[in-house]
């Protein structure tokens, strides 16, 4: 069996968590989260079909108990969802701190009337070296990340619509692998 990057896929359930938690408040009641199978072989490094990722969920199921609990796994065809307990999302609110700027940059997104300048700025105010690209594809106007991966390492793509902002967030991999 190729080698499997458990802690890959722990840490991206645990940011999407912690993004939820930004967004709609911290719930302690359980979440499911959903990934087509692709997202989760670039996550593990892997290329497994769907019922050699059933078997190493299962796998990820114990290595993940002592931080997000009694994990379930389920799929529908190529959509795999990963159900996360309560204990989990109470693990991620109690330990997991935002660095001030996924907080801001939601906010910002949700409650603000800004434009791309304004969210320009927020990425500004945590680094440096914030790459922004003007994207044409249908789908997104801009693409915003963080060129060393600190704070984060995610592709912000942007798209602005009719004085609203709003955002997808995608690991590197799976952003590259959409091929905008």
């Amino acid at each position: 069996m190729q080698e499997l990057d458990f802690e890959s896929l722990e840490k991206n359930l645990i940011d999407v968590i912690a993004e939820s938690h930004i967004k709609l408040g911290y719930t302690k009641s359980p979440m499911g989260f959903y990934y087509p199978l692709e997202s989760l072989n670039s996550l593990l490094g892997t290329e497994l079909s769907v019922s050699e990722m059933e078997e190493v969920l299962e796998m990820f199921r114990k290595f993940a108990k002592d931080t997000l609990g009694k994990v379930s796994c389920s799929h529908n065809h190529t959509r795999f969802c990963i159900l996360i307990p309560a204990e989990g999302m109470e693990y991620v609110h109690n330990t997991v701190k935002d660095t001030g700027f996924l907080k801001e940059f939601i906010e910002k997104v949700q409650y603000g009337n800004c434009d791309i300048e304004d969210i320009k700025e927020v990425f500004s105010r945590y680094s440096g070296n914030v790459r922004c690209e003007e994207i044409h594809n249908g789908e997104f106007d801009y693409l915003l990340y963080f060129e060393e991966g600190i704070p984060d390492n995610y592709r912000y793509c942007i798209k602005l619509e009719g004085g609203h902002i709003t955002y997808h967030r995608f690991m590197q991999k799976d952003y590259e692998a959409l091929g905008f």
